[in-house]
């Protein structure tokens, strides 16, 4: 009799699930402990949402992704990823800028 899947395959997807789920830790731990060294006046200054506020959006997403934590990537992990996304990829690149002093402002 044939067997349509190896038998590790349960092994492989749990091993992919877990690089998935500690990759989305990951990204949302860089992007909270990022938030917090900032300093408060700069979000103001490149017009983005305040330091609070975006400690609560992407400490609450990492909360949640530990909290409900599924084989993969969960819903809540998908909100994180991609909050820490918008965080890492628009709004540090703004704080650097004015940390720098290379921006507009």
């Amino acid at each position: 009799m044939a067997v349509a899947a190896p038998i590790f395959f349960d092994d492989i997807t749990r091993y992919i699930n877990l690089v998935l789920f500690l990759f989305t830790l990951v990204i949302e731990g860089v992007a909270f402990v990022h938030c917090l060294t900032q300093r408060s006046d700069a979000f103001p200054a490149i017009g983005t949402l305040p330091k609070g506020a975006w400690l609560g959006i992407v400490g609450i997403t990492l909360l949640l992704t530990v909290l409900f934590f599924q084989p993969g990537i969960n819903l809540f992990g998908l909100i994180g990823i991609t909050a820490a996304a918008i965080y890492l990829l628009d709004v540090r690149v703004g704080l650097r800028d004015v940390a720098d002093g290379h921006g507009p402002w």
